[in-house]
């Protein structure tokens, strides 16, 4: 990161300035995500219910944040410099960058094999991802430079870099939010996990179903589940608990059981005035799913 900052300076190219940055912000990303997952290992306690499996969120998003704002001051510059593209070394440049490209890939094999299970270590590897592919830039304007003298290469390949960087980056960010806001995660389909609830044996009806992201690869669910008087709530519920393991991978489940007879006078969350989705009606049931949101509470 130093050798980049210094050779950056040294060659006058922004490539090598901008990689040095997403360097400095890996670091910390890097610390972010550490003191993450150090946090997270603490036990619950009555006022944090959950523990602190969130924080790997907040890391996330705040790691998806930092690569969009240093990507849009990389923008910001290369603009500036694309008006008069100033002298560059290229050689100098294509050497550094080389070096750094070695370093880029080291860390992002050490970080690939679960970055896509877990949006805290996706954080960190779309920073070292947007390093090397910002080495592999830098490479490309020192050829261009050398070969051609096209000054403006330095620039140009900022740009299309920082623009990849802040595609990643917004993905990241926008699933870290759909977590925050505990809305229903992307791989679960909502109306498939009330019809497999709705199609196991002596269910009569499904409402008020929540599900959500406590932390990557935690999934929790609840439910009201009404049936006909004579159904085992034992049995029902440990086929339910086993449908919806086997089909979703859902195994964290709060599951309020109901007869169809006292259903009527229950309170539902979604008859007290908050907005609630709206299932699709299922045809054939003695039952009618009333409202479900797709927020829980905390």
């Amino acid at each position: 990161m130093i050798a980049e900052a210094l050779g950056g300076w040294y060659a006058n190219s922004l490539a090598l300035i901008a990689d040095a940055g997403h360097m400095l912000t890996d670091v910390a990303a890097l610390c972010l995500t550490l003191g993450a997952f150090w946090f997270a290992q603490r036990p619950a306690t009555s006022r944090k219910t959950y523990g602190y499996y969130r924080l790997e969120i907040l890391a996330a998003f705040i790691n998806g944040v930092a690569l969009v704002l240093l990507s849009l001051w990389v923008i910001y510059e290369a603009v500036q410099r694309w008006a008069a593209p100033p002298d560059v070394r290229g050689l100098d440049l294509t050497l550094i960058a080389g070096g750094g490209l070695l370093v880029n890939i080291a860390a992002a094999y050490v970080l690939h094999a679960d970055h896509k299970s877990d949006l805290n270590l996706r954080g960190a590897w779309l920073h070292v991802i947007g390093d090397l592919l910002g080495s592999v830039a830098a490479i490309a304007a020192g050829i261009l430079i050398m070969a051609f003298g096209w000054l403006a290469a330095d620039p140009v390949v900022s740009i299309l870099i920082s623009i990849v960087i802040i595609y990643g980056a917004w993905r990241l960010i926008e699933e870290s939010v759909n977590v925050l806001l505990e809305g229903t995660p992307r791989h679960i389909d909502l109306s498939a996990v009330e019809s497999a609830i709705m199609e196991t044996e002596g269910v009569g009806g499904v409402h008020d179903l929540h599900v959500w992201t406590i932390s990557s690869g935690i999934d929790a669910l609840s439910a009201h589940i009404s049936h006909e008087d004579d159904i085992a709530h034992a049995e029902l519920l440990a086929s339910v608990r086993g449908i919806l393991h086997d089909r979703f991978g859902i195994d964290h489940l709060t599951i309020q059981m109901e007869t169809l007879k006292l259903e009527a006078e229950a309170v539902y969350i979604c008859e007290t005035g908050v907005n609630c989705f709206e299932p699709a009606r299922v045809p054939g049931r003695f039952h009618q799913a009333h409202g479900t949101n797709e927020t829980h509470r905390s």
